[in-house]
């Protein structure tokens, strides 16, 4: 990552002088990823949002694949969050829906992978399902309100703990510490509200694809059920491999491989090893 200062005069008090001593220095990334298209794609975005926003603007973040070091630039989706000081009048909210709009009909390779909400920075400090309905683009480019689940506990201990700053204040200051029991909770409760369910209608399941994150997946929970912390699928997977047995090693190294069309169907060890999971977080 290249960085640049950015110097911020403060002029001494009674006095238009500047005193050097008192000159503030800010840290600013000028390329938040190691990819330049996609670098241009959030800045446009950054600063469209910041003149619809105006005074509401807080920041913008990276977070998901990107904050926590399993991003994959052929696959992976853009994980954003902008932070607003309060919630947004119905205009506000119009003109991001047509800004999303025209974005998603531009011809970034990036730009119908963007998926993000704007959430009031009271809505952020803390998960609160009572007030977890935010404005967000969806992938391939939709806008609506969207209801945040329990997994929004998690969310923010990435944003809170890796997130990557586009513009605004850390989000250290933002978000309340994330003790390991919440993680533990929300991975227990993004269990039984996602995954089990699909052990009886498993038709998502039937794609290649989505068997590889289901067992990617249920690494990363069991090994936050056991650390109280997140790490990245990878890393999961790895330490998964020498925690679960040669079998599940197995499974967990086709998931780490998979490509399309590659002949793997890993239905049937998915779907038990959903089972195995639900069984340990209980």
């Amino acid at each position: 990552m290249i960085w640049v200062l950015k110097r911020k005069v403060v002029s001494a008090p009674n006095t238009q002088t500047v005193i050097s001593r008192v000159e503030k220095f800010q840290v600013v990334p000028l390329h938040p990823t190691p990819y330049p298209e996609l670098n241009a794609l959030l800045h446009e975005l950054r600063a469209s949002v910041q003149t619809i926003l105006g005074d509401r603007w807080i920041g913008m973040y990276l977070s998901g694949s990107l904050a926590s070091g399993d991003f994959d630039p052929e696959r992976s989706d853009i994980d954003f969050v902008i932070v607003t000081d309060d919630d947004l009048s119905a205009g506000m909210i119009q003109a991001l829906e047509d800004l999303h709009t025209r974005i998603a009909a531009s011809d970034s390779k990036w730009a119908k992978r963007l998926e993000g909400p704007y959430i009031a920075r009271q809505a952020l400090r803390r998960y609160d399902p009572a007030h977890a309905q935010h404005p967000s683009v969806r992938v391939g480019g939709g806008f609506g309100i969207d209801y945040q689940g329990i997994d929004g506990i998690i969310q923010r201990f990435i944003l809170r703990e890796r997130g990557v700053v586009v513009a605004g204040p850390a989000p250290s200051t933002l978000i309340d510490p994330v003790l390991p029991d919440d993680l533990r909770r929300a991975s227990s409760g993004i269990l039984r509200e996602w995954w089990e369910p699909q052990l009886q209608d498993p038709f998502r399941l039937y794609v290649r694809e989505y068997q590889a994150y289901a067992v990617l997946t249920m690494c990363r929970i069991l090994s936050t059920l056991q650390y109280g912390t997140v790490i990245s699928k990878p890393d999961a997977a790895r330490w998964g491999k020498e925690a679960l047995g040669k079998r599940r090693a197995a499974l967990i190294e086709r998931a780490l491989a998979w490509q399309p069309e590659d002949g793997v169907d890993d239905l049937n060890e998915t779907l038990d090893f959903i089972r195995y999971t639900l069984e340990r977080s209980s």
